[in-house]
């Protein structure tokens, strides 16, 4: 696909879903962003928002989260999945940044994989919404849409997918690409269950175009 056609789709689900992302995302402060993206692993938006609130309505900063005692953020956090791994994985994660980073979240991909539990997506995520860095945050509705379209390869692993999508979207775009691909994925591009039939851009889609070889197809 080239960048022309996908821009387009960009915009036109962007104009849709007014694309605005999750409370734990919605934040100025990349220790914040850095912490709700890791409480969000496996857990629903509604319920991640919850405990990312009443976590920092108590702690508000990389100090008093080093400071806290473990117990604490089990019982803040706990309607979360895994929330005993997640509150000793923040208490790891906060006691480098302080110790190591002067307490700033590093701005640089490689440093902030490093982290306990911060893998290539959290760090992207770190690196779009928090630092405003032209890199597209890659999870299983962006992948999975991106193949569909023919922009990444079936076989194709997290960096392959990630590469494949900027190739094709403007570094002005590329902070919305991941919410507005989410949105669309969660309500028609679904992994399990596309619902193409209502689908506004598959005249675009090599998935759909393979098992509707006779479909005759208007321009979006």
């Amino acid at each position: 696909m080239d960048k022309e056609t996908f821009v387009s789709i960009i915009k036109l689900l962007s104009e849709h879903y007014c694309v605005q992302s999750p409370g734990h995302l919605n934040v100025p402060d990349p220790f914040k962003v850095l912490i709700g993206t890791i409480l969000s692993q496996r857990t629903r938006d509604k319920v991640t928002d919850l405990a990312f609130s009443r976590f920092f309505s108590k702690y508000k900063n990389v100090e008093e989260v080093a400071k806290a005692p473990l117990n604490d953020i089990i019982r803040l956090i706990k309607p979360v999945g895994f929330y005993r791994q997640k509150a000793k994985r923040i208490k790891k994660v906060t006691k480098i940044i302080l110790e190591r980073y002067g307490g700033r979240v590093p701005r640089n991909r490689e440093l902030l994989i490093e982290l306990p539990g911060v893998g290539y997506k959290t760090a992207d995520i770190v690196l779009s919404l928090a630092y405003n860095e032209p890199v597209v945050a890659v999870d299983t509705h962006v992948e999975t849409i991106s193949k569909r379209l023919g922009i990444a390869r079936w076989n194709a692993k997290y960096e392959e997918v990630r590469k494949s999508i900027e190739s094709v979207t403007p570094p002005h775009l590329r902070r919305i690409v991941n919410g507005v691909l989410v949105k669309f994925g969660k309500e028609i591009c679904k992994k399990p269950r596309p619902k193409c039939e209502l689908c506004p851009i598959k005249v675009h889609c090599e998935w759909y175009k393979s098992r509707h070889p006779l479909t005759n197809l208007k321009t979006a």
